[in-house]
């Protein structure tokens, strides 16, 4: 219980040196929450603590642009992301506070095969990706995916970023994907 505690101060205090926490104290039960539900995935699977710390930085970030555009606070423009003036508190609007997480019977054992296995995929997941992005560079696969996967945007947030329309965004997600999928089926003789 000890390692999890000292996990979830870890994530408190990454919650509150992030900038956008100023002005957003109220959220902090929110912004947490959020933070943990993502994390549960990666906290007993990353052995260094500097990686880990890295890790829990990037998800804090992105559960606290979640947690802000949920609640009204945070708007994404073609600029970047912009506050709003105004807050506004409807009765139905998305909390993350009713979300209960235990730790107690938290046990992810991952062995070193699953680990390789699963670093070997990431791997080879970019390689196809940048292969794809090189033959078509007109195409934005790699912007699209980044854009998507690591920031977390909808297809219509896309379209807006790059003046494309949601269906071309969809379209070439979904043939990225297919020749994601392809490369993996290959087997080589």
């Amino acid at each position: 219980m000890d390692l999890a505690k000292d996990k979830l101060e870890l994530i408190e205090k990454i919650i509150k040196n992030d900038k956008k926490f100023s002005n957003n104290e109220d959220l902090f039960d929110d912004f947490f929450n959020e933070t943990c539900k993502r994390s549960l995935g990666i906290v007993n699977i990353v052995s260094s603590e500097a990686a880990l710390e890295a890790y829990l930085r990037k998800i804090a970030a992105t559960s606290i642009i979640s947690v802000l555009k949920d609640s009204g606070r945070l708007k994404r423009t073609k600029a970047g992301y912009n506050t709003l003036n105004e807050v506004r508190f409807e009765e139905n609007t998305l909390s993350y506070t009713n979300t209960e997480i235990s730790y107690d019977n938290f046990n992810v054992i991952i062995t070193p095969e699953e680990y390789a296995i699963q670093n070997d995929t990431l791997n080879q997941i970019s390689n196809v990706i940048s292969h794809i992005d090189n033959e078509e560079p007109d195409k934005q696969y790699l912007q699209i995916y980044k854009l998507r996967y690591d920031s977390g945007m909808t297809q219509k947030e896309i379209s807006e970023e790059l003046g494309l329309s949601q269906s071309e965004i969809s379209k070439r997600l979904f043939k990225l994907m297919k020749k994601v999928k392809e490369s993996f089926n290959q087997v080589e003789l």
